[in-house]
């Protein structure tokens, strides 16, 4: 199969085929779930947003701090840097423990499963949480 340059395809049209792509895994699953590309472009599912305290994607995307400043706690920063890194370059999924950062400040512990996805030549990682 080739390879669909990236290149014509800006990452936000990048995210939305991803988001339609996976759209029933969206919102039918039980778990939160998002799929970043870069601090610039990503989804999430409602329960993602709930979780966080948010009342809905869209007002959760209108955060624009750096996903891991606004959204992860820094205790948790490495582990989840060291799992996205050997998901894109070793195409490693992982299963680790973090906490991440409610809307409130409070935090809130949660197991997430991160793999690495290709969607249109673009490396992606898809994570999905449960709180624990």
């Amino acid at each position: 199969m080739a390879k669909i340059e990236s290149k014509a395809h800006p990452h936000e049209e990048l995210i939305k085929g991803v988001y339609e792509q996976l759209k029933k895994v969206l919102d039918e699953s039980k778990q939160a779930i998002y799929v970043y590309l870069d601090d610039h472009h990503m989804t999430f599912n409602q329960r993602f947003a709930t979780l966080l305290g948010y009342k809905s994607v869209e007002e959760l995307s209108k955060v624009r701090e750096p996903f891991i400043e606004a959204f992860i706690v820094e205790k948790s920063r490495e582990a989840l840097v060291h799992a996205y890194t050997h998901a894109m370059e070793d195409k490693i999924g992982s299963c680790i423990e973090i906490s991440l950062k409610k809307k409130t400040g409070e935090s809130i512990n949660v197991k997430v499963i991160l793999v690495p996805i290709s969607y249109m030549g673009e490396l992606l990682a898809l994570h999905f949480i449960s709180k624990i």
